[in-house]
C-alpha cells in the first residue's frame, strides 16, 4: 500500500472518544485517534513494510508513527535511526510501545536501552527501560548478562523516587520484566518490589493505574509462568 492509503485508511478509523481518551494521556495533533485493533487490521493488509513505517513514522501523525512501528523491519533498523525515532517519539504509546518493541526485536535493543536511560529528556529515558523489558521478555535467560540486570534493578532502586514521570513507570515495569521473564533473578526482582513499594506516575487525570510490581509478580509465579518468553515485544 502506498503512504496516502495508509493515511486514508487511518482517517476512516478515526475516533472520537479515541482521540479524547489518547489527548488526555499526551497525544497531540495530528492525530485520528485510531484504536490498536483497528491499526492491526491495517497491519494484516500490509504485513512488514520498511519503506512505508520509515515515511508512516515521518509524518509525525502520533496513529501513522504507532503503526510505523508495527509494520517495520527491526532487523533493518540502524542505531541511528532508532535514536531518531526515540528522540522524535514525544509520546508514550509510541516511545514505550512502538520505538521500545522495535528496538528490542532488533538487533541493537541492549545497547541502545543502556543509552537511552541516560537521555535527560523524560521519553527518551522511559522508552529506554521499555526496551530494555521487552528485551527480557524475549531473550533466553542464558543470553542475558545477569549482573547486569541486577546492577540495574539496583539503580531503579535507588534513583526511581527523583526520577522522570514517565520513566518512574518503565523503570517500574522493568523489575516486573525481571520477576516475570528472568528465572534466576525472581527472588531478587521480589524484593527490589517489595522495597519499591507503590509507584506514583502522574497518569493525566484518567483511571488508569500503575501496576504494583508484588502483586504482578506474584500473580505470574502462581500461574506457573515465570521465565516463559514471549515471540514479539510489539503488540
Amino acid at each position: 500500500m502506498q503512504l496516502s492509503e495508509v493515511m486514508q485508511e487511518l482517517e476512516g478509523y478515526a475516533n472520537p472518544n479515541t482521540k479524547r481518551i489518547y489527548t488526555n494521556h499526551g497525544a497531540r495533533e495530528p492525530i485520528f485517534g485510531v484504536r490498536v485493533g483497528d491499526l492491526k487490521k491495517i497491519v494484516k493488509k500490509v504485513k512488514a513494510d520498511h519503506e512505508l513505517s520509515l515515511r508512516l513514522f515521518e509524518t509525525g501523525n502520533v496513529d501513522a508513527m504507532y503503526l510505523a512501528g508495527l509494520i517495520a523491519e527491526p532487523k533493518r533498523m540502524t542505531p541511528d535511526l532508532l535514536r531518531t525515532w526515540a528522540r522524535q517519539a514525544y509520546w508514550y504509546m509510541v516511545s514505550e510501545y512502538s520505538v521500545a518493541g522495535v528496538a528490542a526485536e532488533g538487533s541493537h535493543g541492549w545497547e541502545l536501552g543502556l543509552e537511552w536511560i541516560e537521555a535527560p529528556e523524560d521519553h527518551v529515558s522511559s522508552c529506554g527501560w521499555a526496551t530494555l523489558g521487552a528485551l527480557l521478555s524475549l531473550r533466553r535467560d542464558e543470553d542475558l548478562d545477569l549482573t547486569a540486570i541486577s546492577g540495574l534493578m539496583r539503580r531503579v532502586e535507588e534513583t526511581i523516587a527523583e526520577a522522570p514521570n514517565r520513566t518512574r513507570y518503565t523503570m517500574n515495569n522493568f523489575v516486573i520484566c525481571v520477576g516475570c521473564y528472568v528465572a534466576p533473578l525472581l527472588d531478587e526482582a521480589r524484593a527490589v518490589a517489595a522495597r519499591i513499594g507503590k509507584v506514583s506516575v502522574d497518569m493525566g487525570g484518567t483511571a488508569c493505574k500503575v501496576p504494583f510490581a508484588p502483586d504482578y509478580i506474584e500473580k505470574v509465579v502462581s500461574m506457573g509462568r515465570v521465565g516463559k518468553k514471549r515471540k514479539k515485544a510489539r503488540c
